[in-house]
C-alpha cells in the first residue's frame, strides 16, 4: 500500500532509501529524462551548499555518482582549510537521494567530504556528527536515535486586520487566526516525502501583529511562529533531516514571498525559536528508556546525567549567537538552570509523555471501536532544551551523543541525575534555583567553557582541535560578556532599539 507522501524514489524503486544503488538512479535518470543531478552538503556556515551537474550521457553519470565531484574545501571551510591544500571530494550518500521539489529536472543527493586518501574530512560537520555516533555504537553497544523540534517564524507582509491572534497566544492556532496554513502544509508535504521522518506541524505561542525593525527585510511584518518536529532516526541521520528541512523551509517561503527566519529570539516578551533535541537508546530495533513497569531506566537516567555534566558546554555548539542568551531568560518556556524533570518545560531537560503505561488508548473514546491495537514498542524520549535555531545541527548532535555516552560510562550516573531532578516551576521555586547550575549567560561565557573542557570533545577523534578553536574563537567575537549590563543601562525606548538591533543581526544564519 503507498501512501501519498510516499517517498516518490521509493515509488520508483520499489525500495526503501537504505537499499538504492547506482543501478536505480541510472534507471530513474533514462526514464524520468532527468535534465542534472545535484549534489549538496554542508558547509562550515551549516547551511546546505550545491552544485548543479548537468547530465549529458550514462557514462558521465555513472561516473559521477560512483566517484563524485571535487569542490574547493578553502572557501566552504573558511578560515579552517588551508588554500593551499583546499581540493576535496564531495560523493554521494545514495540513501539521501531525493527529487528536488523546486527543479523538477534534478536528482538530488546529500554528499560526505573525502580527502584525497579516500577517508572521511575529519573537519566536516556531519561527518563529526557520524564519528560521534559510531563511536558511541562501538563503545556502549546501543544505538542513539533523536528527533529535533525546528521552530521558526513565517513573516509576511501584514494583511488585513481580521482574526488577529493574541501576543504568546498563538499555540496550535487554527485558520483563520493563522494565516499561512497552505505554507505550513507545503513545507510538510515536501519534508515527509523526502525524510519520511516528520511527526507533525503546528503553530507556536510566538505571534507579531506588525514587527518594527532597523532591518528592511522585516520591518512592519507580521510574524507567525511555526514548528516541525520530526521522528526519531539514527542521531547522524537527523543531522541531515533538519538541515535539509531548513533548506526546504526557506525556499517554500520564498517562493510564497515570505521570509522564514530560524533567528533565536525575534520580539522582546515573545517566545524564542528553540531546536529542542528528543532521544532515545535503542538495542536490536527496541527502545530501551524505561523498564517493563514504565519507569525510566538507569540507562535513561545515566543519559540525563551525562547531559547535566555537558549542558554548559553543549551552548558553544546550540547558542551560538548573543540573541541567544536572550532567549534563555526565565517564564519564557526556555532554561536557565541544569536540571531534569518530567513533563515540566521550565526544566532544562524534560522527560515528556511516551505511552509507556498506557495503550490503545482510542479505545477509551470510541466505544464502537472493538478491534485492539497491539504496540508494545516504547516511545520514551528525554528531550534536551537548550539549543535554538542558531544551532550547529551536527556538532549539537554530535555533542550531545558524547554526552550520553559519558553518561553510560559514569558508574555514579543514576545518582548524578537523581540529585538534579526538580519538580515543579523552578522559576517560582528559590530554594531550589540557587542550588542549580546557571546555564552560560553569553557566547564569550560558552566559548571559555568549550576550551575548558574541550579534551572531553577532542577524545578518540570526534572533533578535531582546529574546530574546538574555530568555535571557540566565533562565540568570542560576539563580544557579549557585558551585553546584558549595557542594555539594562539603558532608557526604555533606547533600549528596546537596541535589543532589536541584537536580536535582529542574525535572521539567516546556519
Amino acid at each position: 500500500m503507498s501512501f501519498a507522501l510516499t517517498n516518490p524514489l521509493t515509488l520508483l524503486t520499489g525500495k526503501e532509501p537504505h537499499e538504492f544503488n547506482r543501478q536505480d538512479f541510472l534507471n530513474i535518470l533514462a526514464s524520468r529524462q532527468i535534465e542534472r543531478i545535484t549534489f549538496h552538503y554542508t558547509a562550515l556556515d551549516g547551511k546546505l551548499k550545491e552544485l548543479k551537474i548537468p547530465v549529458q550521457n550514462r557514462k558521465q553519470a555513472e561516473r559521477i555518482l560512483a566517484s563524485g565531484e571535487r569542490v574547493d574545501g578553502s572557501s566552504l571551510f573558511k578560515g579552517l582549510v588551508d588554500t593551499a591544500v583546499s581540493d576535496l571530494y564531495v560523493i554521494p550518500d545514495y540513501k539521501t537521494a531525493f527529487l528536488n521539489p523546486f527543479d523538477s529536472g534534478s536528482l538530488d543527493f546529500i554528499c560526505r567530504f573525502i580527502n584525497r586518501n579516500g577517508e572521511r574530512v575529519p573537519f566536516a560537520l556531519d561527518n563529526i556528527c557520524f564519528k560521534a555516533h559510531e563511536t558511541f555504537k562501538k563503545n556502549t553497544g546501543f544505538e542513539l536515535h533523536a528527533l529535533g523540534e525546528l521552530e521558526f517564524f513565517l513573516l509576511r507582509d501584514e494583511p488585513q486586520h481580521l482574526y488577529p491572534n493574541p501576543k504568546q497566544r498563538g499555540y496550535h492556532a487554527t485558520s483563520p487566526f493563522a494565516k499561512s496554513g497552505d505554507v505550513l502544509n507545503e513545507m510538510l508535504n515536501y519534508i515527509s516525502a523526502i525524510t519520511g521522518a516528520v511527526k507533525y506541524g503546528h503553530y507556536e505561542v510566538g505571534y507579531v501583529e506588525k514587527l518594527a525593525s532597523d532591518n528592511p527585510e522585516i520591518d512592519g511584518k507580521q510574524a507567525e511562529q511555526v514548528e516541525i518536529e520530526f521522528l526519531p532516526v539514527p542521531v547522524d541521520e537527523m543531522g541531515d533531516h533538519l538541515v535539509l528541512a531548513r533548506w526546504i523551509i526557506r525556499n517554500v517561503a520564498y517562493k510564497h514571498g515570505m521570509v522564514a527566519t530560524f533567528t533565536p529570539k525575534l520580539e522582546e516578551g515573545v517566545a524564542g525559536s528553540g531546536l529542542h533535541v528528543h532521544m532515545a537508546l535503542m538495542k536490536n530495533g527496541k527502545n530501551k528508556m524505561v523498564k517493563p513497569d514504565g519507569a525510566l531506566s538507569d540507562e535513561a537516567m545515566k543519559v540525563m546525567g551525562g547531559l547535566c555534566r555537558y549542558a554548559n558546554s553543549l551552548t558553544a555548539f546550540g547558542n551560538t549567537v548573543s540573541s541567544s542568551y536572550l532567549r534563555l531568560v526565565p517564564d519564557q518556556e526556555a532554561p536557565t538552570r541544569v536540571c531534569w524533570s518530567d513533563m515540566n518545560r521550565s526544566a532544562m531537560v524534560r522527560v515528556p509523555l511516551g505511552w509507556s503505561n498506557v495503550r490503545d488508548l482510542s479505545k477509551l473514546v470510541n466505544p464502537a471501536q472493538t478491534e485492539a491495537f497491539h504496540d508494545t514498542d516504547s516511545r520514551q524520549t528525554v528531550e534536551l532544551r537548550t539549543g535554538d535555531g542558531s544551532a550547529f545541527v551536527h556538532l549539537l548532535l554530535a555533542g550531545i551523543t558524547m554526552a550520553a555516552e559519558s553518561g553510560l560510562a559514569d558508574p555514579d550516573g543514576v545518582k548524578t541525575a537523581e540529585k538534579l531532578y526538580v519538580k515543579g516551576n523552578i522559576f517560582e521555586d528559590k530554594e531550589t534555583w540557587n542550588r542549580l547550575t546557571p546555564l552560560p549567560k553569553c557566547c564569550v561565557e560558552s566559548s571559555k567553557l568549550l576550551v575548558e573542557i574541550r579534551e572531553q570533545y577532542e577524545k578518540d577523534g570526534i572533533f578535531p582541535p582546529s574546530m574546538i578553536d574555530y568555535l571557540s574563537k566565533q562565540l568570542a567575537t560576539e563580544y557579549d560578556e557585558q551585553l546584558n549590563r549595557q542594555l539594562a543601562s539603558l532608557p526604555p525606548d533606547e533600549r528596546l532599539r537596541e535589543t532589536r538591533k541584537v536580536l535582529h543581526k542574525d535572521l539567516h544564519l546556519h
